[in-house]
């Protein structure tokens, strides 16, 4: 798991009115039990002795419902920033025990490290050597509801042994490692993910992949100028939103 450039805005606001109210630049984003977010502030408020009411503003950048950890990495931050703003005082590792309740992916956030992620995603191990690499996101603006892809992926019995490289000295052996299972399940249901692919590819990507269980598309580029010149070919094709950035 790695992190990128392309990020949400989050404003924490503490008020005396009390209660939690989440607001946001996109429709469809709910308040309530029903964000990840507000259940992180809650999750924050039942930890302080303080009578406070919570603001929170999120200006989404990430796509939703996409396979990019949006809504995991908006509650990491909230989680971040109640433990300055209450008072907390909590490390980093009492933060990802709270995260991991609320999402499997909330610790990586928290963990602020390129990591190997193992058990359910909240056994992190630091990943060190990585080049720093460019990045072209393609998303078709189409939701993909992870729960809806995990019951369908049809599990096997065999028993594969992966082995990771401990270094990582160049883009394509960072390339060689590319691999999801779940991409199989949702082209299957959306195949415009493969055509995504194929054009990536066609545009000089060293690797392309879907992120999580998409439904995102990211290529791989070495240098800024290869990176940019793809970014300038898909962000022209009608319907479909595209990001160039980088590994952090």
């Amino acid at each position: 798991m790695q992190r990128i450039g392309l990020c949400d805005e989050i404003e924490i606001t503490l008020h005396e009115k009390r209660g939690i109210r989440v607001t946001c630049n996109q429709e469809g984003v709910p308040d309530g039990s029903g964000n990840i977010a507000w259940r992180a502030a809650e999750a924050m408020l039942e930890q302080s002795t303080r009578s406070t009411g919570i603001d929170i503003c999120v200006l989404k950048r990430i796509p939703v419902a996409a396979g990019l950890g949006g809504g995991s990495s908006d509650a990491a931050t909230v989680l971040m920033g109640l433990n300055e703003l209450l008072e907390l005082d909590f490390s980093d590792e009492r933060l990802m025990e709270i995260g991991v309740k609320l999402g499997a992916d909330v610790p990586f956030f928290i963990f602020k490290k390129t990591a190997l992620a193992e058990g359910i995603g909240d056994k992190l191990s630091p990943v060190e050597g990585l080049p720093p690499v460019w990045i072209v996101l393609v998303n078709p603006n189409i939701h993909v509801s992870t729960q809806w892809v995990y019951q369908n992926l049809r599990l096997t019995k065999k028993e594969d042994t992966y082995k990771l490289p401990r270094f990582y000295g160049q883009v394509e052996d960072v390339c060689s490692i590319l691999s999801n299972d779940l991409e199989a399940v949702t082209i299957e249901k959306f195949p415009v993910i493969s055509k995504i692919k194929e054009m990536l590819m066609s545009t000089g990507a060293s690797g392309v992949l879907m992120s999580g269980s998409g439904s995102t598309v990211f290529a791989v580029f070495a240098d800024e100028d290869s990176a940019r010149r793809s970014f300038e070919v898909v962000s022209k094709v009608s319907g479909w939103s595209s990001f160039l950035t980088r590994t952090l």
